[in-house]
């Protein structure tokens, strides 16, 4: 197009709503749209009716009572015929400046994207150690040394691989699961949370749930039966 800088490439002249229905609905992706409002069978409004325009709009036309449904879609520029080359060229500069802002917003969210996604793909950091207080004020107890985790009247207890087992400042198991990676350990009831570590073995419990034999505990724990299937594809993958 004469006068402009940048090299375009016009993909179609269409003089009718027909015709650009047809275009439209199997065209390739547009940067610009420039349109008249008469056509030989309508008006552009009937076409946008019919087919998805995703583009931005110049439009070019004899009339000025069309500027409102101009701007309602697509439309960055009215211009009233005649109009001049200084003034396409000023319609032509706003949609190189949208153009570049909508490139730039892509590349922000693109980054802003990748961010977030490093973010989930991130695991999350999960306790090394746990916090044991005793008469003496507290020591840490290294979380690869706990064989399982009890609950039992409203105390909860871990128990190393030696059968030694710690009080801890929590009350509850749920307030333990939110520290401890999913990977290593399993919550099989609502007393026991397992180390995957030091899973020695099943057995079957009932018809459908298993018992489980831990280092440092000489009785089976008991998996509940809506735990079983998760666990046993758990403990298998692990």
């Amino acid at each position: 197009m004469e006068g402009l800088e940048e090299s375009v490439d016009v993909i179609a002249e269409l003089d009718s709503v027909e015709s650009g229905i047809s275009f439209f609905k199997n065209s390739p992706k547009l940067d610009l749209l420039i349109s008249d409002i008469e056509l030989l069978d309508g008006n552009v409004f009937q076409l946008f009716e019919e087919v998805e325009i995703n583009c931005p709009i110049i439009f070019t036309t004899a009339y000025n009572q069309f500027w409102m449904q101009a701007f309602e879609g697509n439309g960055i520029e009215y211009l009233l015929k005649p109009f001049n080359q200084e003034r396409f060229m000023s319609a032509w500069a706003k949609f190189k400046r949208l153009s570049w802002s909508q490139e730039e917003q892509s590349s922000i969210l693109e980054k802003l994207q990748r961010v977030i996604g490093n973010q989930v793909l991130d695991k999350p950091t999960f306790k090394s150690r746990i916090l044991v207080p005793n008469h003496k004020g507290a020591y840490f107890l290294s979380l690869d040394d706990v064989s399982f985790f009890l609950a039992e009247n409203s105390l909860v207890w871990a128990v190393d691989q030696f059968s030694k087992k710690h009080l801890l400042k929590e009350s509850t198991l749920r307030e333990l699961e939110e520290q401890l990676s999913q990977d290593k350990f399993f919550r099989i009831s609502r007393s026991h949370l397992v180390h995957s570590k030091f899973v020695l073995g099943l057995e079957r419990y009932s018809k459908n749930s298993v018992a489980i034999k831990v280092q440092g505990e000489n009785n089976l724990l008991v998996c509940s039966q809506s735990a079983t299937p998760d666990f046993i594809k758990w403990i298998s993958e692990s």
